[in-house]
């Protein structure tokens, strides 16, 4: 017992520390929550691969533009009302899939001309990026209604698009390469003029600008989606789709108007995380489509025995360079290779995605080849539909240089104030370009 007014022995650690702080677990859980912060701030705050969503939509926009003017000769015996595939079949096939097809609406040609030529509009704007939200919605609208009626059309690539084209809807596909990423530069410039002045006026004005040309085209969508839904055009499903995207460009431009604060924060988080969302569901579908197509081939006896390239170049129908075709086709090493080298890089591919080094060697390898099968077996637009899909991979910093590249070559250099340049994000990257807030409209 201890003697009074002694004190008893005080424990090595003071009262209060936390026992486990300086442990391993302690430790891992501290770095895990950093890490965690860290993906969600990544997530959250920005856009990520502005450039590679930009290039997807630019080689997509221009890959179906070029097939409608390609087409256009012969545009109604392959959707109009010339087609083989009649009216009747094609809404027999609707009725099961519930597919989109503005083309069931009527079978007027006059109608069928005015879909064709809104779709190649729709094309020609998302390529040049002026008012990229309307337009991505627009270019899906034309892309359904043609395919969807005529569903026996085209090739692999016309899929390729058809799936495309859905998903960039949901992307911030406008933030670089675009006249929305002007516009969107030019706005930030009159807001910083207005802020350096001090004139709260200006920097009013500035802010809550009307918009006139986007109200418009908002209006005059809204006039024909109220038609639509009138005439009883539209499903329950596609009518709530439609519907839901119109409103929610309303609620976007009340929001930048009348509520710039925290308000437009949280619609611009919610924007870049559906962003992210769908350049991830763009990466795994393209993944998707090369495992699938490597498995198949594996399974195929003329790939296991490395001859399946030696047929396809013997058929009239995709040898449009005949002594070309046969010329390749008369080395049997090549055909080996090539027949071997296809399985080996479409199997192999999503696994190089854990290295970097090894993917860029592999994504040219895969360009190439979509090149060659351009050239060789006649299917520019299922390989230009391939490369465009295959540029969700390319690196920023190539995609840069490219772009600087095209600009030099397209007019003079851009003053240094305009020059767009990416955040660096940690851990490498570019996030979103450094030109002030997306796109004033709520319809671009």
């Amino acid at each position: 017992m201890s003697a009074p007014g002694s004190h008893a022995p005080v424990p090595a650690k003071a009262a209060g520390s936390d026992p486990g702080a300086d442990s391993p677990l302690a430790a891992f859980g501290a770095g895990l929550d950093r890490s965690l912060a860290r993906g969600l701030r990544r997530l959250t705050e920005s856009a990520l691969g502005p450039y590679q969503s930009a290039i997807v939509r630019i080689g997509f926009s221009l890959t179906w533009l070029l097939y409608l003017l390609r087409e256009f000769p012969h545009r109604d015996e392959l959707y109009g009302p010339d087609s083989p595939w009649g009216l009747d079949l094609a809404r027999r096939i609707i009725a099961g899939s519930h597919a989109f097809s503005a083309l069931m609406w009527s079978d007027s040609r006059g109608w069928f001309e005015l879909v064709y030529a809104l779709a190649i509009v729709a094309s020609a704007t998302l390529l040049l990026g002026w008012r990229t939200r309307t337009s991505a919605l627009l270019f899906m609208l034309g892309v359904l209604s043609l395919q969807n009626r005529s569903v026996f059309m085209g090739d692999g690539g016309d899929n390729v698009v058809h799936i495309m084209a859905i998903y960039l809807v949901f992307t911030r596909c406008g933030q670089v390469w675009s006249l929305d990423s002007r516009r969107a530069a030019k706005a930030a410039r009159t807001d910083a003029d207005a802020d350096a002045g001090g004139d709260d006026g200006a920097i009013d004005q500035a802010r809550a600008s009307l918009d006139p040309v986007g109200v418009a085209l908002w209006t005059v969508l809204g006039a024909a989606l109220i038609a639509a839904t009138l005439a009883g055009k539209l499903t329950a499903g596609w009518g709530l789709i439609f519907w839901g995207f119109w409103g929610g460009q309303a609620v976007w431009w009340a929001v930048r108007r009348y509520a710039p604060g925290e308000p437009r924060t949280v619609l611009d988080i919610i924007a870049n995380i559906v962003h992210n969302g769908a350049m991830l569901v763009i990466a795994a579908e393209v993944c998707l489509i090369y495992s699938t197509a490597g498995w198949y081939k594996i399974q195929g006896s003329r790939w296991q025995d490395g001859t399946a390239l030696y047929y396809p170049l013997h058929l009239d129908d995709f040898t449009p360079w005949p002594a070309l075709s046969h010329l390749l086709a008369g080395s049997d090493i090549m055909v080996m290779l090539i027949t071997y080298g296809t399985v080996i890089v479409q199997v192999g591919f999503p696994f190089t995605l854990f290295n970097r080094r090894v993917k860029n060697v592999l994504l040219c390898v895969m360009i190439v080849e979509h090149a060659s099968i351009a050239i060789l077996l006649g299917l520019p637009f299922f390989s230009l539909a391939m490369i465009a899909a295959d540029a969700v991979f390319l690196p920023t910093g190539f995609l840069l240089w490219a772009g600087g590249r095209a600009a030099g070559l397209l007019g003079p250099k851009r003053p240094a104030a305009e020059a767009v340049t990416p955040d660096v994000i940690p851990g490498g990257g570019a996030t979103q370009p450094a030109v002030g807030p997306p796109p004033p409209s709520t319809v671009s």
